[in-house]
Protein backbone atom coordinates (compact mmCIF):
# COMPACT_ATOMS: atom_id res chain seq x y z
CA UNK A 1 0.00 0.00 0.00
CA UNK A 2 1.13 3.39 -1.14
CA UNK A 3 2.50 5.71 1.84
CA UNK A 4 1.78 9.07 -0.14
CA UNK A 5 -1.55 8.23 -1.20
CA UNK A 6 -3.24 7.77 1.89
CA UNK A 7 -3.81 10.94 3.23
CA UNK A 8 -6.05 12.48 0.31
CA UNK A 9 -8.48 9.42 -0.60
CA UNK A 10 -8.37 7.26 2.67
CA UNK A 11 -9.72 10.70 4.03
CA UNK A 12 -12.80 10.53 2.02
CA UNK A 13 -14.20 7.02 2.54
CA UNK A 14 -18.25 6.80 2.86
CA UNK A 15 -19.47 4.33 5.41
CA UNK A 16 -22.59 2.59 4.40
CA UNK A 17 -24.56 0.75 6.20
CA UNK A 18 -24.80 -2.94 5.88
CA UNK A 19 -27.85 -4.10 3.72
CA UNK A 20 -29.39 -7.36 3.87
CA UNK A 21 -31.00 -8.34 0.47
CA UNK A 22 -31.74 -11.94 -0.94
CA UNK A 23 -30.07 -13.52 -3.57
CA UNK A 24 -31.83 -12.02 -7.13
CA UNK A 25 -35.00 -14.22 -8.23
CA UNK A 26 -34.31 -16.90 -10.87
CA UNK A 27 -30.23 -16.76 -9.69
CA UNK A 28 -28.53 -20.12 -10.23
CA UNK A 29 -27.62 -21.84 -7.06
CA UNK A 30 -23.54 -21.34 -5.86
CA UNK A 31 -21.37 -24.03 -7.36
CA UNK A 32 -19.50 -26.11 -5.02
CA UNK A 33 -16.18 -24.72 -4.44
CA UNK A 34 -13.08 -25.38 -2.71
CA UNK A 35 -12.51 -23.78 0.52
CA UNK A 36 -9.41 -21.56 0.55
CA UNK A 37 -6.81 -23.22 1.83
CA UNK A 38 -4.89 -21.47 4.73
CA UNK A 39 -1.62 -23.44 4.64
CA UNK A 40 -1.20 -22.58 1.16
CA UNK A 41 -1.71 -19.08 1.80
CA UNK A 42 0.97 -19.24 4.61
CA UNK A 43 3.42 -20.91 2.06
CA UNK A 44 2.80 -18.49 -0.61
CA UNK A 45 3.30 -15.54 1.44
CA UNK A 46 6.83 -17.60 3.48
CA UNK A 47 8.38 -17.37 0.17
CA UNK A 48 7.24 -14.23 -1.45
CA UNK A 49 8.12 -12.53 2.12
CA UNK A 50 10.96 -14.31 2.76
CA UNK A 51 14.72 -12.67 3.05
CA UNK A 52 15.68 -14.12 -0.57
CA UNK A 53 13.70 -12.00 -2.07
CA UNK A 54 14.88 -8.97 -0.37
CA UNK A 55 11.31 -7.29 -0.56
CA UNK A 56 10.87 -7.31 -3.53
CA UNK A 57 11.53 -3.58 -4.74
CA UNK A 58 10.30 -2.63 -8.54
CA UNK A 59 13.17 -3.71 -10.66
CA UNK A 60 15.43 -5.87 -8.37
CA UNK A 61 16.18 -9.58 -8.98
CA UNK A 62 13.88 -10.07 -6.04
CA UNK A 63 11.12 -8.35 -7.64
CA UNK A 64 11.98 -10.94 -11.30
CA UNK A 65 11.77 -13.89 -8.99
CA UNK A 66 8.48 -12.72 -7.38
CA UNK A 67 7.28 -12.71 -11.02
CA UNK A 68 8.59 -15.56 -11.99
CA UNK A 69 7.08 -17.83 -8.92
CA UNK A 70 3.53 -16.34 -9.87
CA UNK A 71 3.87 -17.14 -13.51
CA UNK A 72 4.79 -20.94 -12.69
CA UNK A 73 2.09 -20.83 -10.31
CA UNK A 74 -0.74 -19.70 -12.91
CA UNK A 75 1.22 -22.40 -15.50
CA UNK A 76 0.68 -24.83 -12.87
CA UNK A 77 -2.81 -24.12 -12.68
CA UNK A 78 -3.32 -24.18 -16.65
CA UNK A 79 -4.45 -20.39 -16.91
CA UNK A 80 -3.85 -18.96 -20.32
CA UNK A 81 -1.03 -16.31 -21.39
CA UNK A 82 -1.91 -13.00 -22.25
CA UNK A 83 0.58 -13.75 -24.61
CA UNK A 84 1.44 -16.90 -27.06
CA UNK A 85 5.43 -17.63 -24.89
CA UNK A 86 4.83 -15.35 -21.14
CA UNK A 87 2.52 -14.45 -18.85
CA UNK A 88 4.71 -11.33 -17.91
CA UNK A 89 4.08 -7.84 -19.45
CA UNK A 90 7.41 -6.15 -19.16
CA UNK A 91 7.85 -2.37 -19.10
CA UNK A 92 10.02 0.49 -17.76
CA UNK A 93 9.20 2.12 -14.25
CA UNK A 94 9.65 5.61 -13.86
CA UNK A 95 9.51 6.17 -10.11
CA UNK A 96 7.97 10.11 -10.21
CA UNK A 97 9.76 10.49 -6.50
CA UNK A 98 13.37 9.81 -8.24
CA UNK A 99 12.89 12.33 -10.18
CA UNK A 100 11.69 15.16 -8.35
CA UNK A 101 14.57 14.33 -5.88
CA UNK A 102 16.89 14.40 -9.17
CA UNK A 103 18.11 11.10 -9.35
CA UNK A 104 15.16 10.08 -12.12
CA UNK A 105 15.22 6.14 -12.34
CA UNK A 106 14.56 3.60 -14.91
CA UNK A 107 13.57 0.18 -13.58
CA UNK A 108 12.86 -2.62 -15.65
CA UNK A 109 10.22 -4.65 -14.29
CA UNK A 110 6.70 -6.47 -15.11
CA UNK A 111 2.93 -7.34 -14.07
CA UNK A 112 1.93 -10.70 -14.11
CA UNK A 113 -1.36 -11.44 -16.36
CA UNK A 114 -3.10 -14.68 -16.67
CA UNK A 115 -6.77 -15.17 -17.71
CA UNK A 116 -9.80 -17.99 -16.75
CA UNK A 117 -12.07 -17.88 -19.92
CA UNK A 118 -15.64 -18.01 -18.77
CA UNK A 119 -17.89 -20.75 -19.42
CA UNK A 120 -20.70 -18.31 -20.94
CA UNK A 121 -20.10 -17.77 -24.44
CA UNK A 122 -22.27 -14.72 -24.43
CA UNK A 123 -20.80 -13.26 -21.43
CA UNK A 124 -16.49 -14.80 -21.85
CA UNK A 125 -15.81 -11.54 -23.75
CA UNK A 126 -16.39 -9.67 -20.63
CA UNK A 127 -14.04 -9.34 -17.77
CA UNK A 128 -13.55 -9.54 -14.17
CA UNK A 129 -9.80 -8.50 -12.89
CA UNK A 130 -8.53 -9.56 -9.82
CA UNK A 131 -5.36 -8.04 -8.31
CA UNK A 132 -2.66 -7.24 -5.95
CA UNK A 133 0.49 -5.68 -5.95
CA UNK A 134 3.46 -8.00 -5.41
CA UNK A 135 6.01 -5.50 -5.14
CA UNK A 136 7.30 -3.78 -1.59
CA UNK A 137 10.31 -1.48 -0.60
CA UNK A 138 13.22 -4.05 -0.51
CA UNK A 139 15.82 -2.11 1.24
CA UNK A 140 14.99 1.24 0.11
CA UNK A 141 14.16 3.55 3.34
CA UNK A 142 12.01 5.90 0.81
CA UNK A 143 8.25 5.17 2.34
CA UNK A 144 9.66 3.35 4.62
CA UNK A 145 8.20 3.82 8.73
CA UNK A 146 11.33 3.04 10.22
CA UNK A 147 14.29 4.74 7.87
CA UNK A 148 16.69 5.34 10.85
CA UNK A 149 16.84 0.97 10.47
CA UNK A 150 18.83 1.95 7.26
CA UNK A 151 18.92 -1.00 4.63
CA UNK A 152 17.60 -3.62 6.21
CA UNK A 153 15.38 -6.16 4.13
CA UNK A 154 11.42 -4.96 4.49
CA UNK A 155 10.01 -8.29 3.47
CA UNK A 156 6.58 -6.54 2.77
CA UNK A 157 4.61 -9.91 4.35
CA UNK A 158 1.69 -8.06 4.72
CA UNK A 159 2.21 -5.32 1.72
CA UNK A 160 2.01 -7.07 0.04
CA UNK A 161 2.70 -10.96 -0.27
CA UNK A 162 -0.74 -11.41 1.52
CA UNK A 163 -2.80 -9.90 -1.50
CA UNK A 164 -0.62 -11.94 -4.09
CA UNK A 165 -1.23 -14.77 -1.79
CA UNK A 166 -4.92 -14.35 -2.07
CA UNK A 167 -5.23 -13.75 -5.67
CA UNK A 168 -3.27 -16.96 -6.16
CA UNK A 169 -5.75 -18.47 -3.77
CA UNK A 170 -8.46 -17.45 -5.76
CA UNK A 171 -7.06 -18.45 -9.07
CA UNK A 172 -7.14 -22.12 -7.88
CA UNK A 173 -10.53 -21.98 -6.66
CA UNK A 174 -11.91 -20.86 -9.58
CA UNK A 175 -9.85 -22.63 -11.67
CA UNK A 176 -11.53 -25.91 -10.24
CA UNK A 177 -15.06 -24.15 -10.60
CA UNK A 178 -15.11 -21.22 -13.27
CA UNK A 179 -17.61 -18.35 -13.76
CA UNK A 180 -19.63 -17.24 -16.72
CA UNK A 181 -17.88 -14.14 -17.31
CA UNK A 182 -13.97 -14.31 -17.75
CA UNK A 183 -11.63 -13.40 -15.05
CA UNK A 184 -7.94 -11.64 -15.44
CA UNK A 185 -5.37 -12.01 -12.39
CA UNK A 186 -3.35 -9.55 -12.48
CA UNK A 187 -0.31 -8.97 -10.33
CA UNK A 188 1.11 -5.84 -10.45
CA UNK A 189 4.69 -4.22 -9.62
CA UNK A 190 5.52 -0.37 -8.76
CA UNK A 191 2.70 -0.09 -6.60
CA UNK A 192 4.86 1.54 -3.94
CA UNK A 193 6.84 3.58 -7.02
CA UNK A 194 2.87 5.50 -7.38
CA UNK A 195 0.96 2.75 -8.79
CA UNK A 196 2.97 2.45 -11.82
CA UNK A 197 1.77 -1.56 -12.73
CA UNK A 198 -1.66 -1.07 -12.87
CA UNK A 199 -1.31 2.73 -14.46
CA UNK A 200 0.59 0.94 -17.23
CA UNK A 201 -2.08 -1.62 -17.69
CA UNK A 202 -4.91 0.20 -18.01
CA UNK A 203 -3.34 1.96 -20.85
CA UNK A 204 -2.12 -1.18 -22.17
CA UNK A 205 -4.70 -3.70 -21.67
CA UNK A 206 -4.38 -6.81 -23.14
CA UNK A 207 -8.93 -6.49 -23.63
CA UNK A 208 -10.91 -3.69 -24.15
CA UNK A 209 -11.45 -1.83 -20.56
CA UNK A 210 -14.83 -1.40 -21.48
CA UNK A 211 -15.28 -5.09 -21.47
CA UNK A 212 -13.90 -5.20 -17.36
CA UNK A 213 -16.99 -5.33 -15.63
CA UNK A 214 -15.44 -4.99 -12.00
CA UNK A 215 -11.41 -5.01 -10.40
CA UNK A 216 -11.15 -6.27 -7.33
CA UNK A 217 -8.07 -5.28 -5.18
CA UNK A 218 -6.51 -7.34 -2.13
CA UNK A 219 -4.00 -4.52 -0.73
CA UNK A 220 -2.73 -5.94 2.93
CA UNK A 221 -5.37 -8.18 3.72
CA UNK A 222 -2.79 -10.72 5.91
CA UNK A 223 -3.57 -9.00 9.81
CA UNK A 224 -7.55 -9.73 10.35
CA UNK A 225 -7.90 -8.22 13.96
CA UNK A 226 -11.24 -8.47 15.83
CA UNK A 227 -13.31 -9.66 12.95
CA UNK A 228 -12.65 -6.67 11.38
CA UNK A 229 -12.32 -6.25 7.35
CA UNK A 230 -12.44 -2.96 5.52
CA UNK A 231 -13.57 -2.75 1.83
CA UNK A 232 -13.14 0.54 -0.35
CA UNK A 233 -15.22 1.30 -3.35
CA UNK A 234 -18.53 0.16 -1.69
CA UNK A 235 -20.36 2.42 -3.16
CA UNK A 236 -18.30 2.26 -7.24
CA UNK A 237 -20.91 -0.39 -8.44
CA UNK A 238 -24.64 -0.01 -6.95
CA UNK A 239 -25.29 -3.82 -6.65
CA UNK A 240 -21.92 -3.89 -4.13
CA UNK A 241 -23.70 -3.44 -0.57
CA UNK A 242 -26.29 -6.30 -1.43
CA UNK A 243 -23.33 -8.59 -2.71
CA UNK A 244 -20.88 -8.43 0.32
CA UNK A 245 -23.75 -8.66 2.44
CA UNK A 246 -24.98 -11.99 1.11
CA UNK A 247 -21.17 -13.37 1.25
CA UNK A 248 -20.22 -12.32 5.09
CA UNK A 249 -23.26 -13.40 6.27
CA UNK A 250 -22.49 -12.24 9.40
CA UNK A 251 -18.43 -13.60 9.75
CA UNK A 252 -16.93 -10.05 10.25
CA UNK A 253 -17.72 -6.71 10.11
CA UNK A 254 -17.34 -5.46 7.13
CA UNK A 255 -16.68 -1.35 7.21
CA UNK A 256 -17.75 -0.12 3.96
CA UNK A 257 -16.26 2.88 2.64
CA UNK A 258 -17.46 4.66 -0.80
CA UNK A 259 -15.18 5.77 -2.31
CA UNK A 260 -12.87 3.98 -5.40
CA UNK A 261 -10.28 6.04 -5.41
CA UNK A 262 -6.89 5.51 -2.49
CA UNK A 263 -3.46 4.41 -1.87
CA UNK A 264 -3.44 1.29 -3.97
CA UNK A 265 -4.16 -0.07 -7.50
CA UNK A 266 -7.87 0.07 -8.05
CA UNK A 267 -7.59 3.62 -8.42
CA UNK A 268 -5.72 3.03 -11.92
CA UNK A 269 -9.36 1.31 -12.51
CA UNK A 270 -11.71 3.37 -11.17
CA UNK A 271 -10.31 6.38 -12.83
CA UNK A 272 -11.35 4.79 -15.96
CA UNK A 273 -15.06 4.41 -15.06
CA UNK A 274 -14.70 0.73 -13.68
CA UNK A 275 -16.63 -0.54 -10.71
CA UNK A 276 -14.18 -1.00 -7.86
CA UNK A 277 -13.57 -2.78 -4.57
CA UNK A 278 -10.55 -2.71 -2.50
CA UNK A 279 -9.92 -5.60 0.31
CA UNK A 280 -7.91 -4.12 3.49
CA UNK A 281 -7.83 -5.56 6.77
CA UNK A 282 -6.11 -2.38 8.06
CA UNK A 283 -3.04 -0.36 9.15
CA UNK A 284 -0.59 -1.93 12.12
CA UNK A 285 2.63 -1.30 13.62
CA UNK A 286 4.38 -3.29 11.13
CA UNK A 287 3.41 -0.97 7.95
CA UNK A 288 6.30 0.09 5.75
CA UNK A 289 8.61 -1.35 8.59
CA UNK A 290 11.41 -4.43 8.80
CA UNK A 291 8.92 -6.05 10.98
CA UNK A 292 6.55 -6.57 8.59
CA UNK A 293 7.50 -10.52 8.29
CA UNK A 294 5.62 -13.58 7.73
CA UNK A 295 5.53 -14.64 11.36
CA UNK A 296 2.88 -12.29 11.83
CA UNK A 297 0.43 -13.24 9.09
CA UNK A 298 -2.98 -14.33 10.03
CA UNK A 299 -3.35 -16.82 7.50
CA UNK A 300 -7.02 -18.42 8.88
CA UNK A 301 -8.25 -15.29 8.92
CA UNK A 302 -6.93 -14.02 5.36
CA UNK A 303 -8.55 -17.54 4.39
CA UNK A 304 -11.83 -15.79 5.75
CA UNK A 305 -11.19 -12.56 3.72
CA UNK A 306 -10.33 -14.87 0.68
CA UNK A 307 -14.00 -16.77 0.67
CA UNK A 308 -15.53 -13.85 1.23
CA UNK A 309 -14.24 -11.98 -1.60
CA UNK A 310 -14.98 -14.95 -3.93
CA UNK A 311 -18.18 -15.40 -3.64
CA UNK A 312 -18.46 -11.50 -4.25
CA UNK A 313 -16.08 -12.30 -7.25
CA UNK A 314 -18.85 -15.19 -8.18
CA UNK A 315 -21.89 -12.75 -8.25
CA UNK A 316 -20.33 -10.02 -10.01
CA UNK A 317 -18.78 -12.78 -12.93
CA UNK A 318 -21.97 -14.79 -13.43
CA UNK A 319 -24.98 -12.26 -13.09
CA UNK A 320 -26.91 -11.63 -16.20
CA UNK A 321 -26.36 -7.85 -16.04
CA UNK A 322 -23.48 -5.77 -15.85
CA UNK A 323 -22.15 -3.85 -12.72
CA UNK A 324 -24.21 -0.50 -12.29
CA UNK A 325 -21.25 2.01 -11.66
CA UNK A 326 -21.32 4.74 -9.71
CA UNK A 327 -19.00 8.02 -9.40
CA UNK A 328 -18.70 8.87 -6.18
CA UNK A 329 -18.89 12.96 -5.43
CA UNK A 330 -15.25 13.92 -4.55
CA UNK A 331 -15.15 15.03 -1.43
CA UNK A 332 -13.30 18.71 -0.83
CA UNK A 333 -9.78 18.41 0.29
CA UNK A 334 -7.41 20.25 2.43
CA UNK A 335 -4.56 21.71 1.28
CA UNK A 336 -1.58 19.89 2.96
CA UNK A 337 1.31 17.82 1.95
CA UNK A 338 3.71 15.94 3.79
CA UNK A 339 5.98 16.57 0.38
CA UNK A 340 9.89 17.76 2.32
CA UNK A 341 8.27 16.93 5.83
CA UNK A 342 10.10 15.14 8.33
CA UNK A 343 7.66 15.77 11.34
CA UNK A 344 7.03 12.72 13.35
CA UNK A 345 4.00 12.18 15.61
CA UNK A 346 3.58 8.30 16.12
CA UNK A 347 -0.14 7.15 15.79
CA UNK A 348 -1.90 4.51 13.76
CA UNK A 349 -4.74 6.36 11.78
CA UNK A 350 -8.18 3.67 12.36
CA UNK A 351 -8.86 3.80 8.71
CA UNK A 352 -12.60 2.30 8.66
CA UNK A 353 -13.10 5.36 10.78
CA UNK A 354 -15.24 7.21 8.29
CA UNK A 355 -18.25 7.82 10.45
CA UNK A 356 -16.24 9.56 13.59
CA UNK A 357 -15.83 13.43 14.11
CA UNK A 358 -12.17 13.55 14.39
CA UNK A 359 -9.21 11.24 13.77
CA UNK A 360 -9.69 7.90 15.78
CA UNK A 361 -6.46 6.34 16.49
CA UNK A 362 -6.15 2.40 16.85
CA UNK A 363 -2.39 1.72 17.66
CA UNK A 364 0.71 4.25 18.84
CA UNK A 365 4.02 3.04 18.02
CA UNK A 366 6.33 2.41 21.22
CA UNK A 367 8.79 5.10 22.26
CA UNK A 368 6.64 8.14 19.81
CA UNK A 369 6.59 11.62 20.49
CA UNK A 370 2.48 10.18 20.88
CA UNK A 371 3.26 7.61 23.33
CA UNK A 372 5.66 9.66 25.21
CA UNK A 373 3.02 12.33 25.41
CA UNK A 374 0.06 10.25 26.74
CA UNK A 375 -2.33 9.66 23.08
CA UNK A 376 -3.93 5.73 23.91
CA UNK A 377 -5.63 3.58 20.82
CA UNK A 378 -9.28 4.08 21.06
CA UNK A 379 -8.59 7.66 21.22
CA UNK A 380 -10.32 10.18 19.14
CA UNK A 381 -8.12 13.42 17.97
CA UNK A 382 -10.01 16.65 17.65
CA UNK A 383 -7.65 19.40 18.02
CA UNK A 384 -4.24 19.21 17.01
CA UNK A 385 -1.73 22.66 17.79
CA UNK A 386 -5.12 24.92 17.83
CA UNK A 387 -6.49 22.96 14.43
CA UNK A 388 -9.50 21.31 14.13
CA UNK A 389 -9.27 17.72 13.22
CA UNK A 390 -12.22 16.12 11.67
CA UNK A 391 -11.09 13.38 9.52
CA UNK A 392 -7.62 11.87 8.20
CA UNK A 393 -6.85 14.37 6.15
CA UNK A 394 -7.41 17.90 8.49
CA UNK A 395 -5.27 15.86 11.23
CA UNK A 396 -2.28 15.57 8.07
CA UNK A 397 -3.29 19.24 7.40
CA UNK A 398 -2.83 20.06 11.51
CA UNK A 399 0.77 17.69 11.65
CA UNK A 400 2.59 19.47 8.46
CA UNK A 401 1.79 22.70 9.50
CA UNK A 402 4.53 22.15 12.11
CA UNK A 403 8.10 21.12 12.58
CA UNK A 404 10.55 18.95 14.59
CA UNK A 405 10.64 20.31 18.18
CA UNK A 406 7.23 21.89 17.87
CA UNK A 407 5.60 21.67 21.80
CA UNK A 408 1.92 21.00 20.55
CA UNK A 409 -1.31 20.74 22.24
CA UNK A 410 -3.75 17.82 21.26
CA UNK A 411 -6.96 17.38 22.01
CA UNK A 412 -8.47 14.08 22.54
CA UNK A 413 -11.56 12.15 23.18
CA UNK A 414 -11.29 9.64 25.59
CA UNK A 415 -14.33 7.59 26.87
CA UNK A 416 -16.24 10.76 25.86
CA UNK A 417 -14.33 13.42 28.29
CA UNK A 418 -11.96 15.99 26.28
CA UNK A 419 -8.31 15.02 27.35
CA UNK A 420 -5.40 17.78 26.54
CA UNK A 421 -2.23 16.29 25.87
CA UNK A 422 1.38 18.18 25.47
CA UNK A 423 3.56 16.65 22.89
CA UNK A 424 6.79 17.09 21.51
CA UNK A 425 6.73 16.52 17.74
CA UNK A 426 9.69 14.59 16.92
CA UNK A 427 12.02 14.10 13.45
CA UNK A 428 11.52 10.98 11.31
CA UNK A 429 14.06 8.71 11.30
CA UNK A 430 15.45 10.70 13.60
Amino acid sequence: MNPRLLVPFLAAGLGLPACHAAAPAGAPAPAPVAAPDSLRIRTDIAYLASDRLEGRRTGSPGNDSAAAYIARRYRALGLAAMTPTSYLQPFVARPAASAHAGHPEELPSQNVVAMLAGTDAALRGQYVVIGAHYDHLGRSTEGAQDPQAGDVIRNGADDNASGTAAVLELARIFRAAPTRRSLLFVNFTGEEEGLLGSAYFVEHSPVALDSVDAMINFDMVGRLRNRRLIVYGVATGTEFPAMLDRANAGRVDIHGQGDGFGPSDQSSFYAKNIPVLHFFTDLHEDYHKATDDADKINAAGEATVVDIAEQVIRDVADRPRRITFFRVPAKPTVAASSAGSDVYFGSIPDMAAGDVKGERVTGVTAGSPADKGGLRAGDIVVEFGGMEVSDLETYSAALYAHKPGDVVKVVVLREGQRVTLSVTLGRRGG
